[in-house]
C-alpha cells in the first residue's frame, strides 16, 4: 500500500476552475473520504489521481513516485465506478479476472486471485452469472472484487453506492468498512453523502467550489467546523442558522436575534470580545434543541418560546419544525409522552455549549 499526496493541484476547463490549489495527504492504509455537494471538484480530483483527467498544474505522488505523466495502467491503482462498468457479455468469473488476463498473468494465478476475492465478498454462487442476472448489490460486490484481484497500492471509489436503495446502501457501507480493515488498504472514497463520510472515514476532506474547506476525523469536524459551509454540510438534519447581534450585559455575552435572546457560555467570552455589537450568524444543531426542563436553572438564559409548525414522528425521535418570530428552526427531540400538536406554544432549551457563532462577512467560525 502507499500514501497519496496532492500538491497545489489545479484543474481548469476553459474559464472554469474545477479544482483550485488542492493540497492534501492521504496516509498509508487510511480510509479517506472526499465529500462535498455536486460540482465541488471531488470526482475531478479523483480522476486526476487515477490519471483519467490531465492536470492543469500541481503534483500528484503515489508513494514516493511522481505520477503526473504516468499512464493510468502504470499507477498501480484500482478504481470502482458509480455505474460498476461490468462487461455485459462476460460472466462474473471473467469480469473479475479480465484485468489480470490483459496484463498476461498466468491462468493459475488469475484463478487463485478470483477465488480469493470471491471468498472475501461471498460471491461464489455468482461466478457463472452474467451482470444482467445480478441485483444492484451483487453488481457492486463484483465491481469491488475486480478491484481486489488487482492488489493495487491504492483503491479509488467514485460514489459507488449512489445507485443502491437506502437499505442496501447502509449494508454496503458496513461491508466496505469491513473490507478496508481486512485488506489494510489505502482507500480514497468520493461521495456527496455526508452520512457515508461520517460513518466510513478515518478522515474526511470537505470540498466546496473546488477548494478544500476542512480536514479531520469525522467527530472533530462535526464538533469544530471551520466555517459556516462545513457546519451546514456535516450533520443531518442540517444546522440551523440565525442572523443575530452580539451584545454585552454586565459580565455576560448574549446572542440577540430580536425575537429571542440567549446567553453565551462563559467559555465563549474571549473569542466573542472582538465582535461586540456586531452582526453575526448563530448556529445550533437540531439535536441540540430539547423540550424545556422546568427544573433547569433559569439563569442559564438558554430558553426560548416558539410555535410548532410541523411534527414528524420517527419512532423514538421526532422532528419538530418551529417558528420563533421571523426565525425558523428544526429540532430533533426524543418523542414526548404527550403528542405535540401543530400550532401549539412550546418552550425549548438550547444546549449552548454546543452552539456556534460565525462571522457574517467571512463565514469563518468565531466559536
Amino acid at each position: 500500500m502507499a500514501n497519496v499526496i496532492l500538491k497545489n493541484l489545479v484543474k481548469r476547463f476553459n474559464s472554469v476552475t474545477a479544482v483550485d490549489d488542492l493540497s492534501l495527504e492521504v496516509h498509508d492504509r487510511e480510509f479517506a473520504v472526499l465529500v462535498g455537494s455536486s460540482g465541488c471538484g471531488k470526482t475531478t480530483a479523483l480522476r486526476m489521481i487515477a490519471g483519467l483527467e490531465p492536470i492543469t498544474s500541481g503534483e500528484i505522488f503515489i508513494g514516493d513516485t511522481l505520477v503526473n505523466d504516468m499512464d493510468p495502467k502504470d499507477r498501480d491503482i484500482a478504481m470502482v465506478f458509480q455505474n460498476y462498468a461490468l462487461y455485459p457479455h462476460m460472466n462474473v468469473r471473467e469480469n473479475l479476472g479480465f484485468g489480470l488476463k490483459i496484463r498476461k498473468f498466468p491462468k493459475a494465478e488469475i484463478d487463485a486471485r478470483v477465488q480469493e476475492a470471491a471468498d472475501i465478498l461471498g460471491i461464489h454462487d455468482l461466478l457463472e452469472r452474467k451482470p444482467k442476472e445480478l441485483s444492484g448489490g451483487q453488481r457492486q460486490r463484483v465491481a469491488l472484487g475486480r478491484a481486489i484481484v488487482r492488489k493495487p497500492k491504492v483503491f479509488l471509489f467514485d460514489e459507488p453506492l449512489s445507485n443502491l436503495d437506502a437499505k442496501l446502501r447502509v449494508a454496503m457501507r458496513a461491508e466496505i468498512s469491513k473490507l478496508h480493515r481486512r485488506l489494510g488498504a489505502t482507500i480514497i472514497y468520493v461521495t456527496h453523502d455526508q452520512v457515508e463520510a461520517m460513518t466510513m472515514a478515518d478522515r474526511i476532506f470537505i470540498m466546496h467550489k473546488g477548494a478544500l474547506q476542512q480536514t479531520g476525523v469525522p467527530m472533530e469536524v462535526y464538533a469544530k467546523p471551520a466555517n459556516r459551509f462545513v457546519a451546514g454540510f456535516i450533520g443531518s438534519p442540517a444546522m440551523n442558522f440565525i442572523d443575530a447581534t452580539l451584545v454585552r450585559e454586565a459580565d455576560a455575552w448574549y446572542i440577540d436575534a430580536g425575537e429571542f435572546k440567549v446567553k453565551a457560555p462563559a467559555a465563549f467570552n474571549a473569542r466573542l470580545e472582538p465582535y461586540a455589537g456586531r452582526q453575526v450568524v448563530f448556529g445550533v444543531r437540531p439535536e441540540d434543541i430539547a423540550a424545556h426542563d422546568p427544573a433547569a436553572d433559569a439563569r442559564a438564559g438558554n430558553t426560548l418560546t416558539a410555535r410548532t409548525d410541523v411534527v414528524q414522528t420517527l419512532g423514538a425521535e421526532i422532528f419538530v419544525y418551529l417558528t420563533c418570530g421571523a426565525h425558523s428552526l428544526v429540532a430533533l427531540m426524543e418523542a414526548p409522552e404527550q403528542t405535540l400538536t401543530e400550532g401549539q406554544r412550546l418552550d425549548v432549551d438550547l444546549k449552548m455549549v454546543k452552539t456556534h457563532v460565525f462571522d457574517r462577512e467571512t463565514s469563518q467560525t468565531i466559536v
